[in-house]
């Protein structure tokens, strides 16, 4: 039987721990990804990159060519470190590094897919990440080259029927939680408001380079491709573990419609 295809987003928030890459958060992606590969082809969209090389060397991340030094240095070690973790569950990983600009070449696109389908009918994980060394729109907080976004253009033009954004909130909420304490988690979306989509970015965590403007536009982008988008909190792994396993929503934010 064919097996769906799904992308999981892990973000910096849940990755690094304070200034640095938490090895445990490493762990239980790993531990998550091969039960969902019991069911699922897995795809994981993964930031760490930055938050790996400030482990080794200790400078301001908040100028551009500092950014793209941490990178090029913790690209590498965060490869290794799913590496380490995945030869447990008999998984072999590959590194695959995109630009916004992949995505506006039908040709390359084509080929990076090929690449995917290739690897995934192996049994292969593919790990992606936006290549921080040379896209400088992420590095400035453009909108369009976060790997939220990525994840989305991951989710359609790599042919997945839902991206899951592990976050380090639980949901998408009614109003602001941070303003409002009686503030509820929207279970269901299926149309986003436009209004929404064009407020500034808020990134949370050190290393984070989106906020939930962000995880709204690639939702809105994904809607419009008929497919759709989960989002949940990554430090709960139960709760995606209980939706894509048991068909069953504890809590989070479903965009559109997925069927198992």
């Amino acid at each position: 039987m064919t097996k769906k295809r799904i992308v999981l987003k892990v973000g910096s928030s849940i990755l690094s721990d304070g200034y640095e890459i938490n090895k445990l958060q490493i762990q239980k992606i790993a531990r998550l990804i091969s039960a969902l590969r019991e069911r699922y082809d897995v795809l994981l969209v993964s930031s760490g990159a930055v938050a790996s090389g400030y482990t080794l060397l200790k400078i301001d991340k908040t100028q551009i060519t500092n950014k793209q030094a941490l990178a090029s240095i913790g690209q590498p070690l965060l490869m290794e470190s799913y590496r380490l973790e995945f030869v447990k569950y008999g998984i072999i990983t590959a590194q695959i590094l995109v630009t916004g600009y992949n995505f506006d070449s039908r040709t390359q696109t084509r080929h990076a897919k090929d690449c995917v389908d290739t690897l995934l009918a192996h049994g292969i994980l593919p790990i992606l990440n936006e290549n921080d060394t040379t896209s400088t729109k992420e590095l400035t907080s453009d909108l369009i080259g976060d790997n939220d976004r990525l994840g989305a253009y991951v989710t359609h033009y790599f042919d997945a029927g839902l991206l899951a954004i592990l976050s380090d909130i639980d949901g998408y909420y009614d109003s602001n939680p941070k303003h409002n304490p009686d503030a509820k988690i929207l279970s269901h979306i299926t149309q986003i408001q436009p209004d929404v989509l064009n407020e500034q970015a808020s990134p949370n965590g050190y290393f984070a380079t989106g906020g939930i403007v962000t995880k709204l536009q690639a939702a809105q982008f994904l809607l419009k491709h008929n497919r759709s988008m989960f989002l949940s909190n990554g430090n709960k792994l139960e709760v995606i573990q209980t939706f894509l396993l048991d068909s069953k929503q504890i809590s989070g934010t479903l965009f559109g419609n997925y069927y198992f």
